[in-house]
């Protein structure tokens, strides 16, 4: 829980990013957009050939843990949220982004 809280810092620098701009795989966010790799009819992104091929393959890789609730979500469908280090969090939706915001 100490790693969490250290990555995680002061919630209000935390903002929400296109998910696009997100390596799903190395849980980066980027100032560009990352590749593209469909997978069910659903869009994952990845920075390189190895994320692209670990998304394609591995369906572990495509879920996340909600920050706020813990609940797994889709990181194709989750709401993504950045600080200024590049770190991002999931979320099942924006409310819950907001709700992790008010709470820290």
């Amino acid at each position: 829980m100490t790693f969490l809280f250290s990555v995680i810092g002061f919630a209000s620098s935390w903002k929400i990013v296109p998910n696009k701009e997100v390596c799903m795989v190395n849980e980066t966010h980027f100032a560009r957009p990352q590749i593209a790799v469909p997978v069910g009819g659903k869009t994952y992104y990845g920075c390189c050939e190895n994320c692209k091929k670990t998304l394609s393959e591995n369906q572990s890789a495509r879920t996340a843990k909600d920050a706020l609730t813990g609940k797994t979500v889709d990181k194709a469908n989750a709401v993504i949220a950045a600080n200024p280090a590049g770190n991002v969090l999931y979320f099942e939706n924006k409310k819950n982004f907001e709700q992790f915001v008010k709470r820290r």
